[in-house]
């Protein structure tokens, strides 16, 4: 059974490659790995963190792509790759760009196609923007969809998904940061190399949402000085969007009050979230994390397609607003008494969710 991954990000890579070891260890899958460098060097570390070696690189990154470019570009690189494999799957991730021409290149081909993290969605086409649009079409253009939770299991089959065509394995992300916790703790992978105060809270911070683009990420950036100038410690790897990466410069470059660091490679970035007391986000994979580390997240995001966090209080949504970013992190902050994990709440899945896909499609595509 031979499977092709598609992929191009690196939050795709983190959430596929615990698969692409499961689905190789099992030695009933030959397994092939196409990037589209979506992402070039926050997308190379992952693959050294995992030990993943692409049988093709698209590589097609280039300054100021738009996204009519870099969808033409990963679909005219993918035909060739899709027919030189043969596979009898493709499998995808999430909702970028990649995943959704590598999901129309499985169709165009007539190849099965499977989605991991389906049925996401917070039922606005333009937020997020593209992804929630691309997370629509790739739902109508899979074959079998992976749903990390009960309630995108219940948004595929209120869009007419056949239920043995849905799986509800957990999400594959959660594989990855247990994984990953796990190896710091035995002293098999270096963690952050940063100072981290033990007599003041530290907030992570991070921030690359394009809906947030202009405005929204000034007023970002001036709710972190805030928190700073209030006594936190606060961290802030910043983007390399160079819209991200401007507004940093603009309202904290120089002033010294927030520790601005260049993108983290993955390890280190786990060990930050262990270390840190709340985290500043617009992620989604932060969304799910934070609550497996035992850590509250505050998302910066008017709608979110993952409300399970915010059900059980292990998120909370507050947008753009500075003030309301403020006060709602010294809230979540109040009563700060020193270093430790806050409760653990496995939200998004229990570190199983690659075994039970791996399972599944060996079953589907040997006909049983």
């Amino acid at each position: 059974m031979r499977v092709l991954f598609i992929f191009g990000t690196r939050p795709e890579a983190i959430k596929l490659c615990p698969l692409i070891r499961q689905m190789r260890g099992a030695g009933e899958f030959e397994v092939r790995v196409c990037v589209t460098a979506q992402h070039r060097e926050m997308l190379d570390q992952i693959l050294r963190a995992f030990d993943v070696v692409p049988d093709d690189d698209l590589n097609v990154m280039s300054p100021g792509q738009t996204l009519f470019r870099s969808t033409s570009r990963i679909l005219e690189g993918l035909e060739a790759v899709i027919e030189r494999h043969a596979p009898d799957a493709v499998l995808v991730q999430g909702d970028t760009t990649s995943t959704l021409c590598g999901a129309l290149g499985g169709f165009y081909r007539g190849v099965a196609v499977g989605h991991v993290e389906a049925g996401l969605r917070t039922g606005t086409v333009r937020e997020p923007f593209p992804e929630e649009m691309n997370r629509v079409l790739v739902g109508r253009l899979a074959t079998y969809h992976f749903a990390a939770t009960p309630g995108a299991v219940e948004n595929l089959r209120g869009e007419g998904v056949a239920e043995d065509r849905i799986l509800l394995t957990g999400n594959t992300g959660i594989d990855a940061v247990l994984q990953v916790k796990s190896r710091l703790e035995r002293g098999e992978l270096e963690g952050f190399r940063g100072r981290i105060p033990s007599d003041r809270p530290t907030i992570l911070v991070t921030a690359h949402r394009r809906e947030s683009f202009g405005a929204g990420l000034r007023e970002i950036c001036l709710a972190i000085r805030d928190l700073a100038r209030s006594g936190a410690h606060v961290v802030f790897p910043v983007h390399p969007n160079p819209q991200v990466r401007q507004a940093a410069r603009e309202v904290l470059e120089g002033t010294g009050e927030v520790e601005l660091l260049e993108p983290l490679d993955y390890v280190p970035f786990v060990d930050l979230m262990i270390r840190s007391d709340l985290l500043l986000t617009d992620s989604g994979g932060i969304q799910e994390e934070g609550p497996s580390l035992g850590k509250p997240v505050v998302v910066m995001r008017e709608r979110t397609e993952r409300p399970e966090g915010v059900a059980v209080g292990a998120a909370t949504l507050v947008g753009t607003n500075r003030e309301l970013i403020v006060r709602t992190v010294q809230e979540r902050l109040q009563g700060w008494q020193g270093k430790g994990n806050g409760t653990v709440r496995h939200v998004y899945g229990d570190g199983c969710a690659s075994q039970r896909i791996a399972a599944y499609l060996a079953g589907r595509l040997a006909g049983r």
